[in-house]
Formats: structure tokens, C-alpha cells, sequence
């Protein structure tokens, strides 16, 4: 096997396998574990959204260090500090979960970071979306069986439970983690380009000013923003559904997340350019996936499982295809701090699910909340749209670098 199927990246994605197994669990043991303490939805979305929310703030920075120093000399020193946050979550109680979610969010930034710029620098151009697509596959294959192992934990009444799982993923990772390697003229640190250090923070306003990022942020945020009202409120939302079932729920999502992106890597579009119709589809299945989830407390299980299906397909799909277009699109100078950006927002869009949604539960219904996720939704549908069909050539690459240099 070659590309992004070959050994070194295979244990790359394994890497990612184990890291995001945790966020599996504790995505479904921090809510049971807060409704049971008595906690609202706002705490309970504030604790949730602490790891994405801190997670945001420091993308941007890890860009910057791993284009210094290298995606594998950043990554050994970061899963130290994932498994003390791991360890944290058994050692503490809801107070100190939020500690925990803020330690794992700084860690989640740099792992993630190193690990998708390490695939991009290494690979060639018409392999990006299939390695992007693979790393976001195994960050999800957790989500298959994980709900159902922590479900199975919190019946059992037995938080040891708990305790040795966390244990075990952080011991685990680290040691995949420092044995995993690739070719050392692959992922090199990169020279610093002059003025990078001073540029990093004039690169924020990029959100606003490179019509690329711009779009791609705003959609990224809206979708993220859906999917972590889901990630943080189902296990809570599935018992007010006749028939629902909070883990099968994730399962499904998680497996569809899984299938779809195994199945359909090779066909993300991996040409520089922008495919209305396409990402406009997807945004419409985002939005009919929320709206099955908010009408199924009357329209029953079909809906709510169907929610999981669409849902699960939108993820599969948004993410990887909008990073694989910026790969192409953003200034090499700064592509690095750029992608960083834009995945922050990703992070950002994740956190306000709970930190925003959970107010919007607490004063109506998680019905209703679910309902306004599909309206925001309906309404990237057209902020999706381009009428001129817009692509970037190489040509036109080097023209945008040279254009955005000059005025930063």
C-alpha cells in the first residue's frame, strides 16, 4: 500500500483510534453523570463546551508551533498532557470536570493539529482528501461503541469502571503515540517563513478579509454548532422519546460517520474549487437531520434514528471537504495559522452547541432547540450558494499569496 494507506499513516490513524476513544465516554458520562448531580443545562453545556471552547484559542497557536518545530516533536509533548487530564476525570467530581475538559482541549488542539498538517504536508495533492477524510473516519470510530460502553458503565453503578478506561487510554496512547513515526524528510519542520512569528496574529483577520476562509468558517461554525447541541444533549433528549435510545442514537451516527467516509473519500472533491451544489447538499441534509431529531418526540423512533442516519452523513462529509478546499485556496505562506483558523471555528461552533443551546433548552424544550438547529441550518443551504462557481487554480494561488502577503 502507497499514499495515505501506506504503513506510517495507518499507524497514524490508529493514533487518532485511540486518542478520541475518551471523548467517546466522557461525551456520554459527563451529562448522565451532571442531570444526576442535579446540574442544569447550562452547566452541563458550559462543562461540555469547556473543551472545544479552550481547544479554539489555541489552534491557531499550534499551527504556528508545529510549523517551527514539527508535527512529531509536538505531538510527544502533548500526550503527556492528555493523559493527566484523563487521569483527572477519575481523581475528581463535576467541578473538576471542568478542568479536565479545559486541559483536554489544549491537548486536542495540538494533537489535532499536528497529526492533520503532518497528512497534508506529506502527502501529494490528489491523496489530501482521501488521508484528511481516513484521519476523520478513525477520530470517529470511537463514537460506534463507545456511548454503549459508557451506558454500560453508568448502569452498572460502578464508577471503577470509569476509572480504568480513562487509565487505559491514556496509557495506551501515550505508547502508540511515541512509537509512531513517518519519514523524517516528510514531516521535518518546515523553515520559518519570514516575518511567520509576527504574521501568526495578523493572519485573524483573514476570518473576514480571504472570501475563502470566510465562507468556509461561517459553514463550518453553523454545522459544528448542530453537531454539538447533538453530542451534548441526546443522552438526555433520548429519554423523552418513545422508543429512543441515547446510545444506539451515537452508534448509528458514529457508524454512518464511519461508512460514509470509507466509502466515499476518493470522491470528495479534491480540485481547488467550489461545488455549490454540492456543499449546499449537504447543508440540507444537516438541516432535515436536526428537524427529524426535534419532531421525534411525536413522530416517534423512525425519526429520531433517521436524524442519527442524516446526521451522521453531514458529518461524514462537511468537514473533510471544506479543509481539503482550503488546503488548495489559502496563501502557502500562512496555511498552517489559516487552517488552524478555520478549524477553530469548527471547535468554537462545538462548544456553543452546549453553551448556547443549553440556555435554549432550559427556557423552552429540547424539541424546540433541536428546531432552531434546523433553521440555522436551512439557512447555510443558501449562504452555501455561488453563482460564479468559483475555483482556484494554482495560477490564481500564487496571485491570492502574493495579494494577501502584501496587505498583511
Amino acid at each position: 500500500m502507497s499514499g495515505a494507506m501506506s504503513w506510517p499513516f495507518l499507524r497514524l490513524y490508529l493514533l487518532t483510534l485511540l486518542y478520541f476513544s475518551a471523548n467517546a465516554i466522557l461525551n456520554v458520562m459527563i451529562p448522565l453523570r451532571g442531570e444526576d448531580l442535579g446540574a442544569s443545562n447550562t452547566t452541563i453545556g458550559i462543562i461540555m463546551g469547556a473543551y472545544l471552547f479552550t481547544t479554539m484559542f489555541f489552534r491557531p497557536w499550534a499551527g504556528h508551533m508545529i510549523h517551527k518545530h514539527g508535527p512529531i516533536k509536538v505531538l510527544r509533548v502533548i500526550l503527556i498532557l492528555n493523559g493527566f487530564a484523563l487521569i483527572l476525570y477519575t481523581l475528581t467530581g463535576l467541578g473538576g470536570y471542568l478542568a479536565a475538559r479545559s486541559l483536554q482541549g489544549v491537548s486536542t488542539a495540538f494533537f489535532s493539529m499536528a497529526l492533520q498538517i503532518g497528512i497534508i504536508d506529506a502527502l501529494p495533492e490528489k491523496d489530501r482528501s482521501q488521508g484528511i477524510s481516513l484521519y476523520s473516519l478513525c477520530s470517529y470510530m470511537p463514537g460506534i461503541i463507545g456511548p454503549l460502553l459508557a451506558l454500560g458503565m453508568w448502569q452498572a453503578g460502578d464508577m471503577s469502571y470509569f476509572t480504568v478506561s480513562m487509565i487505559a487510554i491514556a496509557i495506551l496512547t501515550g505508547l502508540v503515540g511515541y512509537t509512531a513515526k513517518m519519514d523524517k524528510e516528510e514531516l521535518q519542520p518546515a523553515a520559518p517563513a519570514a516575518g511567520q512569528g509576527n504574521g501568526m496574529f495578523k493572519s485573524f483577520g483573514q476570518l473576514v478579509t480571504n472570501p475563502h476562509l470566510f465562507r468556509c468558517s461561517v459553514l463550518m461554525l453553523a454545522a459544528s454548532l448542530i453537531f454539538g447541541a447533538v453530542t451534548t444533549f441526546i443522552p438526555l433528549y433520548a429519554g423523552q422519546v418513545s422508543g429512543g435510545n441515547a446510545g444506539i442514537y451515537l452508534m448509528i451516527q458514529a457508524a454512518v460517520v464511519v461508512l460514509a467516509r470509507f466509502t466515499v473519500r476518493k470522491k470528495i472533491p479534491s480540485d481547488g474549487r467550489w461545488h455549490s451544489s454540492y456543499i449546499m447538499g449537504m447543508m440540507l441534509i444537516l438541516a432535515i437531520a436536526a428537524q427529524c431529531v426535534s419532531f421525534s418526540t411525536n413522530g416517534g423512533p423512525v425519526f429520531f434514528y433517521a436524524g442519527a442516519v442524516l446526521m451522521g452523513t453531514a458529518q461524514a462529509l462537511i468537514y473533510p471537504s471544506l479543509t481539503t478546499y482550503l488546503t488548495f485556496v489559502l496563501p502557502k505562506l500562512n496555511r498552517n495559522v489559516l487552517l488552524g483558523l478555520f478549524i477553530a471555528m469548527a471547535d468554537l461552533g462545538v462548544s456553543l452547541g452546549g453553551i448556547i443551546m443549553g440556555p435554549v433548552a432550559d427556557l423552552s424544550s429540547y424539541s424546540f432547540m433541536y428546531m432552531i438547529c434546523a433553521i440555522l441550518g436551512a439557512c447555510m443551504v443558501a449562504f452555501a450558494y455561488d453563482r460564479r462557481k468559483s475555483g482556484v487554480g494554482k495560477d490564481a494561488e500564487e496571485e491570492l499569496a502574493v495579494d494577501l502577503t502584501k496587505s498583511s
